[in-house]
């Protein structure tokens, strides 16, 4: 088990009880297993520090940039990785 940080709050095993049974219970989701959790770590070659980044501006219709900026920080990289997947898929 990872050294936990100061003031770390360690669920006691009836919390943990608790939340296993509200995992096992939602439909919607479950718990990764490791082979599926190492996937999730691996960073894709195009965000390695070898894939450098052009500063540019670029004009977007104001509806486009607020729903880019709302899903929180990282907006640009993942307008970026809409318009690599969008290069991977068209012609130009």
């Amino acid at each position: 088990m990872p050294k936990l940080k100061f003031g770390t709050i360690v669920p006691t095993p009836e919390e943990e009880a608790a939340i296993q049974a509200g995992i096992a219970a939602d439909t919607d989701t479950y718990e990764l297993n490791d082979e599926e959790f190492a996937q999730l770590r691996q960073i894709p070659h195009y965000l390695k520090a070898d894939s450098p980044k052009e500063f540019t501006d670029i004009m977007l219709d104001a509806d486009v940039l607020e729903a880019f900026k709302a899903t929180g920080k990282d907006w640009q990289t993942r307008i970026n990785l809409v318009l690599r997947d969008w290069l991977e898929t068209h012609r130009i």
